[in-house]
């Protein structure tokens, strides 16, 4: 392995190389990443909108773990569901990241999966769409989320706020949401971390 330039890539490093690949397309996401890290390459976006054209975001994934739904954001510019979440500052732990956009984002203290713990459980490297495409490569970590729970959404940055149902053949079609959503669900139903339950949609606007 190549020598570790700093600390901070040492540490992303860390988190990466612990993940467990749900299936051959994060195996080989996974293994990307870790060359990438290696590579001496910048990992973190330094100036907006896109440089350096390859760097870290960090999604949180607030699951109601009773109700079996997740919580996506309809992103004005990204024009497409996701979780909410951003880019990871230069230097920043990713785990720091996601506490900090959730309280930015929704006006929540977040809170990591009792059982999942601080570290992420999925890894995507996409190409964004639309002007000043990019790549993002994406640490998706699972947060405890409550329907029932306030939040204060900020409207600079989404549409909408929504919960979705997970398992009972819900659909998510890559034009309107992540494009790999549907590998996300499928892991973490795969895990046990998340009973099925049927419909596509679970509540509405909060």
């Amino acid at each position: 392995m190549p020598p570790i330039a700093d600390e901070s890539r040492e540490l992303v490093r860390a988190l990466v190389e612990e993940m467990t690949p749900h299936d051959g397309r994060e195996a080989a996401d996974l293994k990307w990443t870790l060359d990438w890290v290696d590579s001496g390459a910048p990992l973190f976006r330094v100036a907006k909108p896109a440089t350096p054209p390859c760097h870290l975001v960090a999604y949180a994934a607030l699951v109601d773990r009773g109700r079996a739904s997740v919580m996506l954001v309809d992103h004005l510019k990204a024009r497409a569901w996701l979780p909410p979440g951003g880019h990871v500052d230069p230097g920043e732990d990713p785990r720091r990241t996601v506490l900090r956009e959730v309280e930015e984002e929704l006006g929540i203290a977040g809170r990591f999966h009792p059982v999942l713990g601080s570290a992420p459980f999925f890894l995507t490297v996409t190409r964004t769409r639309g002007a000043d495409a990019h790549t993002d490569v994406s640490l998706w970590f699972v947060l405890e989320g409550d329907q029932q729970a306030p939040i204060t959404p900020d409207l600079a940055e989404f549409a909408e706020v929504r919960w979705f149902a997970l398992g009972g053949g819900a659909r998510w079609a890559p034009d309107r949401f992540d494009p790999e959503m549907s590998r996300f669900v499928a892991k973490l139903e795969a895990g046990g971390f998340v009973p099925g339950s049927g419909g596509t949609e679970a509540g509405g606007r909060p």
